[in-house]
């Protein structure tokens, strides 16, 4: 199913379509990003770079959420996994010491530190519900986002999703995890 998460419209048709084929949703994993913003300085990063990073990076997975909802609820037991970046942890992006410190991509940095608050927002409103909502880092990961050169494999950089996936009812919500560590928002 043709699916664009910057698009209410799309959303709605492929939350439309999956309603035809299931009645609920265990696992919403919001996958889709964009890095536009590393080729710019922060004080020169155009406005519309921002904006259509953010759109899918941030506002993709709030829309997307918000449409499977009704589905999530009727699982009984859903569960929302954001895909982040420790680019978006502020504790990480303040530590010297942190691997990824120097890199200051305004867009990309701050719409992953914005999913972030979301995803804490999510969990504390899903809770209720029996849903889970956790976000994960993948790292560095050998995509067509980075040209494939990142330095961990896809299947790699998904055992941390696919367990939040499938965490069981005593699992966590609202965390933030690269593989089995927990990190700092």
């Amino acid at each position: 199913m043709q699916l664009d998460v910057t698009s209410d419209e799309s959303v709605t048709s492929a939350i439309a379509e999956l309603r035809r084929q299931t009645d609920h949703l265990d696992a919403l994993v919001n996958n889709a990003g964009v890095a536009d913003s590393f080729t710019h300085q922060p004080f020169e990063e155009p406005i519309e770079v921002v904006k259509a990073v953010y759109e899918v990076n941030t506002f993709g997975p709030i829309r997307m959420t918000q449409a499977a909802l009704p589905l999530l609820k009727a699982s009984g037991a859903g569960r929302v996994v954001m895909l982040s970046s420790e680019l978006g942890s502020l504790q990480a992006l303040l530590d010297p010491e942190n691997q990824f410190y120097a890199i200051n991509a305004l867009g990309y940095n701050s719409s992953k530190t914005a999913l972030n608050a979301v995803t804490v927002s999510f969990a504390k409103a899903a809770a209720p519900f029996g849903i889970k909502v956790n976000a994960a880092d993948p790292d560095y990961t050998k995509t067509d986002m980075n040209g494939h050169s990142g330095y961990r494999t896809v299947e790699q950089a998904a055992e941390a999703p696919v367990r939040l996936a499938t965490l069981g009812p005593d699992g966590p919500t609202a965390g933030y995890f690269f593989d089995d560590q927990t990190l700092p928002w």
